[in-house]
């Protein structure tokens, strides 16, 4: 789906780059440009940076619980 229809950017191109390492919104934006013009795709661009992050912790909780 697109989230930002000014620059044409998908969730997938999303996606892609906080796989690569992307872990701000700056990033998304010197990347991908997101959030250059009117900034409404912003709040949905950021929430993919939070589940990444949300699932980093979760992946990280888990890989400690069966180290113990």
């Amino acid at each position: 789906m697109y989230v930002c229809l000014c620059n044409a950017i998908t969730d997938r191109q999303i996606k892609a780059t906080v796989a690569a390492g992307a872990t701000s919104l700056t990033d998304l934006r010197d990347q991908l440009g997101v959030a250059n013009c009117c900034g409404c795709c912003a709040q949905l661009a950021s929430s993919f940076l939070d589940n990444a992050n949300q699932s980093s912790a979760n992946n990280t909780l888990q890989a400690a619980h069966q180290s113990v």
